[in-house]
């Protein structure tokens, strides 16, 4: 017997036989152990790791059970022939004489990446005060009740109806669950036939730009706005016509458009609630002109608002507004589902294209989210975020206010799920924030979020929820002295 060396930097957070598994797993698939060689005993492996001969022993026989290895009485445990071919060589085939790759840059009839974005580091989670939007306090995730609707989905009496394909259906216990629990609390009432379900709001966009934008189209937008909306509709090559925002929300001018595409719950970046006025003018100027109103009502179950204005689409009664949301805003950004409302013509069409995508979303987390919206674990979740929202808000206001009072909050904007600041106009914000990293502290520049030619550089996004709460006020006074040195 060869003696191969294994070595695992064991998590604490993971078990030992997970841990042990994958090591082994990829020490097979990446040829370490020869053909009719045994593998090192459960003995050996075990003192070698420092973990019981039992981890080891079960590690063996799991890999036995699932065609890895094979046991010989006697003898030890050996690669299972399948996995003591020659592995194919990894290095890349020797270019023919003359011959070039393509120019890929020549053949791209969209360039997404050089489209203005809004970034965050890939380390955020490193850093000591992030104050950035969009990403959660993974400490409140419900796993135990997450778990729970796991368990009910992989129980050996159900039927697996969510292994098979469903083509372009979506799991009808999820659209009841939006239809008659999720939607009323908006004030919308809808048929089946007007819900599909969609990998996050960003989705949704996608969709309808693909249907009904063309070069032709011109599409009102808030300025500054949801810039990730912006570029999905410049995919579709269409007119972005911008409105500027006020107090009030979105400021209509005399130019109609085709579409307006509009955040009024929580206007993006501003926060903004848009007003009841502000409301009937734009359904009334939609039905005046022959135009379809686009609501994202992103934060539409994380509106921790006492008594929150209903959706627009509550008020439609022309079928004219177009609703998208999201279903894991509040609860994980990383499970990407959301919904879209319309008429039903227009649902059939969106179902056919996504079909072409990439047929459904996954059905088994549509019947684990649907089991979990059933339980009343999403609402439980839901209040208890949002009373973590409200408390970390006013700590956040309270530490701005005391701090930082020369920064100003736009009126109207109180409880939303994020800051939208203004700075004196000297200081440049882009440089506030580069300067900020380097202390720990992490802001978002608003320059961004505008389509100006010279967009105003006195504007920045602060998030509170990604954020130790103990943090917010330490980390507002370092952004404090990093403000006050650049005057």
């Amino acid at each position: 017997m060869i003696r191969h060396l294994l070595h695992v930097d064991f998590d604490h957070q993971r078990g030992l036989q997970e841990q042990v598994r994958e090591s082994l797993v990829n020490a097979i698939l990446g040829g370490i152990f020869p053909a009719d060689t045994p593998l090192p005993s459960c003995r050996q492996l075990a003192s070698q790791l420092q973990v019981s001969r039992n981890t080891t022993a079960l590690v063996f026989e799991s890999l036995v059970n699932e065609g890895y290895l094979i046991s010989r009485p006697r003898s030890g445990y050996y690669l299972h022939p399948d996995y003591c071919a020659p592995r194919l060589s990894s290095a890349a085939p020797a270019p023919i004489d003359g011959e070039r790759a393509p120019s890929w840059g020549k053949r791209l009839n969209i360039t997404p990446s050089q489209q203005e974005s809004i970034l965050k580091p890939a380390g955020w989670m490193n850093y000591r005060y992030p104050f950035i939007y969009g990403q959660p306090d993974t400490r409140q995730f419900p796993l135990a009740s997450w778990r729970s609707a796991a368990n009910w989905l992989h129980g050996g009496a159900r039927d697996p109806a969510w292994v098979v394909d469903h083509i372009d259906q979506d799991v009808p216990m999820l659209i009841e669950q939006i239809r008659t629990r999720v939607l009323p609390k908006r004030g919308i009432v809808a048929a089946p036939d007007e819900i599909l379900i969609t990998l996050g709001s960003q989705n949704a966009l996608y969709l309808l730009t693909r249907l009904l934008m063309s070069r032709q189209t011109r599409i009102g937008v808030e300025n500054p706005g949801f810039r990730e909306a912006i570029n999905t509709f410049m995919l579709g090559e269409s007119q972005i016509v911008p409105h500027p925002v006020d107090e009030q929300g979105i400021v209509l001018n005399d130019s109609p458009c085709d579409y307006y595409y509009v955040t009024p719950g929580h206007q993006v970046p501003t926060g903004v609630t848009m007003s009841k006025a502000r409301r009937s003018q734009l359904l009334s100027y939609a039905a005046q002109h022959d135009a379809v109103i686009i609501e994202d009502d992103y934060d539409s179950e994380s509106n921790f608002q006492a008594n929150p204005l209903p959706a627009l689409k509550a008020s439609d009664c022309s079928g004219r507004v177009v609703y998208v949301s999201s279903l894991s805003k509040a609860l994980s950004p990383g499970l990407r589902l959301g919904f879209m409302v319309a008429d039903p013509d227009l649902i059939d069409e969106a179902r056919a294209l996504r079909r072409l995508v990439y047929r459904h979303p996954p059905t088994n987390i549509q019947y684990q989210m649907a089991h979990f919206l059933a339980q009343g674990h999403y609402e439980t979740h839901l209040r208890r975020y949002r009373d973590d929202s409200a408390r970390r808000w006013e700590m956040l206001n309270n530490a701005l206010s005391s701090l930082l009072p020369e920064c100003q909050l736009l009126p109207g904007s109180e409880h939303a799920n994020a800051f939208w600041l203004r700075t004196a106009p000297h200081i440049s914000t882009q440089q506030l924030t580069w300067r900020a990293a380097h202390t720990g502290v992490l802001i978002e520049p608003g320059a961004r979020h505008f389509l100006d030619a010279a967009p105003p550089d006195n504007f920045f996004r602060m998030g509170f929820h990604a954020i130790n709460p103990d943090a917010i006020a330490p980390g507002v006074d370092v952004l404090r002295h990093q403000l006050a040195q650049m005057g």
